[in-house]
């Protein structure tokens, strides 16, 4: 892949819980891990009712350099819109070179 396709600034998020020292309460919630670039591709749009209104779920794929510490616990944010992360898929070529998610954005069930 040429690195020049890498041209999305997006932030890789990943799930907390933090204890609040004062009060002691817990709060849960995705916190920036790192910002990275990445090329996001687009491949399908899914029309459904879902809560009496009409929804759209976009699947596609992020590819970005190699790391080894995404799981599909972890989602990306690109101009205020979310992306999870369904799968992982390996580099063809070498393994270790870049990394491309499948991944869906649109209505989730939590």
């Amino acid at each position: 892949m040429n690195a020049g396709k890498l041209r999305h600034r997006v932030e890789l998020q990943r799930f907390v819980e933090a204890q609040n020292p004062e009060t002691g309460a817990i709060t849960k919630g995705f916190s920036t891990v790192k910002k990275l670039w990445a090329e996001i591709v687009p491949s399908s749009v899914r029309e459904f009712i879902a809560a009496q209104s009409e929804q759209s779920e976009i699947t596609g794929r992020i590819t970005l350099r190699y790391r080894s510490d995404i799981t599909n616990k972890d989602r990306f944010v690109y101009r205020g819109k979310i992306y999870d992360i369904i799968g992982v898929l390996p580099d063809p070529e070498s393994g270790i070179e870049y990394l491309t998610l499948a991944i869906k954005e649109g209505v989730s069930d939590g």
